[in-house]
């Protein structure tokens, strides 16, 4: 069986925060206000992974209302759902993300966003697409107000 899943994320900008996306430290004058390390494109990753599966989504799993997840490094949310495509016998094909950001230029840092989320759910980078785009000032992003990701994924039963 196949199936495929779309997830969606965003954080409004925080000046006294750090920056991080695809488990990714990237130096910047801002961060992301969040629960956690507030990463929208793994937020997203994770959301895509758990729709496909049919189990909700990533708030159902990681509520921000637990404080076991306060400030935790988005990889590990990752983890665990990785386990929980294990215990449902589904493995991941291919995911496909974008960031939506004004600033900072990304595309320096997406060759190790690939590798970090391969790498956290076992699968080769290259079954791992990810891309960013701006909104040309247009919007929240446009205008600096937040980060926004989408991701979609396909995953099948094993």
């Amino acid at each position: 069986m196949i199936r495929i899943g779309h997830g969606y994320d965003v954080h409004a900008t925080d000046k006294d925060r750090k920056l991080v996306l695809g488990g990714v430290h990237i130096e910047c004058t801002f961060g992301l206000a969040g629960h956690s390390d507030a990463d929208v494109l793994t937020h997203a990753v994770c959301d895509a992974l758990i729709g496909a599966l049919g189990q909700g989504d990533i708030g159902k799993h990681f509520p921000d209302t637990d404080e076991k997840y306060k400030g935790i490094y988005s990889m590990l949310l990752l983890e665990q759902v990785k386990e929980l495509l294990k215990k449902h016998s589904f493995k991941v094909v291919n995911i496909d993300a974008t960031v939506i950001a004004q600033a900072p230029k990304l595309a320096p840092h997406i060759p190790m966003m690939k590798k970090n989320i391969a790498h956290v759910l076992g699968i080769c980078p290259s079954c791992v697409n990810v891309k960013a785009t701006t909104e040309e000032h247009l919007g929240f992003t446009g205008s600096g107000e937040g980060i926004a990701a989408h991701a979609v994924c396909l995953i099948e039963s094993v």
